[in-house]
């Protein structure tokens, strides 16, 4: 039988389980995936801690997962532009693409280039909507300059890269370890911690913006106290500041469409974008790697590999 992940209360790590379960069968405008790749995502976690319950409730058992690489195993009724056996980037909607086999609706499919690997297709669309969407939101243009918290982690790593392509000069706040990485793709590297404003505005010579906020912790009112206007900066996970300060949060949801992945997996393809992996993990260590994810220190993303 085909395996999935599954949590039956709200709790850590250990309420996952990989269980047994019944073959689905795809219904009409739906594709059946044999999933060679999935990611997880920080969302995740606070979904089954229950973090998110007033906003994104689980119903139990729940499943987990939205992003997928991986082969048509079968075709729904009506479905077209697919065919069994081709190979697709996707995700599911039904928090259930961590598992051997998911079904997902076709709309949400998109062939996976040649170039792009099976742990980068796996995990692309969370991080690289959400990155999308940021980018999009703060609206950098050539000559200003954006800064980007979290930038070695899962968003962060894509959101750097594809502001560098607006031409707007990019600083990214990371730790030490993370520098090198950033530098190689014409970021500026800017340490966390203490002193992070001052060296921010040293490295933007005292102008900055746009931010984007992919890691929560004060960095929204970092931001106001660096002279960037609300409507140019947008969190993906400070909502109570977003909230008290009126500015975007305009994440995932904002860009989650098969076009979106397909552009990002058409600019990977081509060697104008990284999804840098951190490691992969079979099904059955899922806890661990979520155990590995919350530590909150990961360049790029963690993939199951079922």
């Amino acid at each position: 039988m085909p395996r999935a992940v599954r949590f039956d209360r709200y709790g850590p790590v250990d309420v996952l389980q990989v269980v047994d379960v019944p073959r689905a069968t795809p219904g009409a405008g739906q594709v059946l995936v044999r999933v060679k790749a999935a990611g997880i995502n920080p969302g995740e976690v606070s979904i089954r801690e229950g973090r998110m319950a007033a906003r994104w409730p689980a119903t139990f058992p729940s499943g987990e997962g939205s992003d997928l690489a991986g082969v048509v195993e079968e075709l729904g009724e009506g479905v077209s532009g697919f065919v069994v056996g081709e190979e697709v980037i996707g995700f599911s909607n039904s928090r259930s693409s961590h598992a051997d086999l998911v079904v997902v609706d076709a709309e949400n499919l998109t062939p996976r280039p040649p170039g792009v690997s099976w742990e980068a297709a796996g995990s692309l669309f969370v991080a690289g909507a959400t990155a999308y969407a940021a980018v999009r939101a703060v609206a950098p243009q050539s000559g200003e300059t954006v800064v980007v918290s979290g930038a070695a982690g899962g968003v962060g790593s894509l959101a750097v890269q594809l502001a560098k392509r607006t031409g707007a000069s990019v600083i990214g706040i990371a730790g030490e370890s993370n520098h090198a990485w950033l530098r190689e793709h014409g970021v500026v590297p800017v340490s966390y911690g203490d002193g992070v404003r001052k060296r921010i505005l040293e490295a933007s010579g005292g102008r900055v913006d746009a931010f984007i906020d992919t890691f929560g912790g004060g960095y929204v009112e970092l931001a106001l106290a660096l002279g960037v206007e609300p409507e140019r900066i947008d969190t993906i996970i400070d909502f109570d500041a977003a909230q008290k300060h009126g500015v975007k949060t305009e994440g995932n949801a904002a860009a989650a469409s098969a076009e979106v992945l397909a552009e990002l997996a058409r600019l990977i393809d081509e060697g104008e974008l990284e999804v840098p992996i951190a490691r992969t993990y079979p099904l059955e260590q899922v806890r661990d790697a979520y155990a590995e994810l919350e530590r909150r220190h990961t360049r790029g993303k963690i993939v199951l590999v079922p």
